[in-house]
């Protein structure tokens, strides 16, 4: 991690996705909720059943750190405040959904020329809150979607 934030090579993009990173470490590798590491060293023993019958033996490890700021944002303890950060701006959140739903969808990047159209899809789902169902909809109807 220090080298992410010393070697501007590295710090060019860590600076931007390593904040939410950071959030995102109170979810596990299934996505459940955690607030301590496990660690097969040291720490607290638990043993148990899991939801697959099979036993389970591992150690709780250190408190999971959420903590973060994002460039030219507030700082967050946790990914509650990073969550209401975030949906200060939806129209931001809704036009990343469309683009990276219009590179899944097509195989092509988005590029500087379909701005114009991504900006009209966000628009034309201002109404509903952005909802996602109409932003595929709008997307899937839209030449953006059509003639790539």
């Amino acid at each position: 991690l220090e080298k992410h934030r010393t070697q501007e090579s590295c710090n060019a993009c860590h600076r931007n996705i390593d904040p939410p990173g950071f959030a995102l470490e109170s979810f596990d590798v299934m996505g459940a909720w955690r607030d301590r590491y496990r660690s097969l060293g040291e720490g607290e023993p638990v043993a148990g059943v899991g939801h697959n019958a099979q036993a389970f033996n591992f150690r709780l490890g250190p408190v999971v750190d959420a903590s973060g700021q994002m460039p030219g944002g507030p700082p967050f303890a946790d990914m509650k405040q990073l969550r209401g950060y975030l949906l200060q701006d939806p129209a931001q959140l809704a036009t990343n959904l469309v683009k990276q739903l219009s590179v899944y969808a097509t195989g092509a990047p988005v590029g500087f020329s379909d701005r114009p159209l991504v900006e009209g899809i966000v628009e034309r789902s201002k109404a509903s809150g952005y909802g996602v169902r109409t932003l595929v909809h709008a997307l899937v109807q839209s030449d953006l979607f059509l003639n790539k």
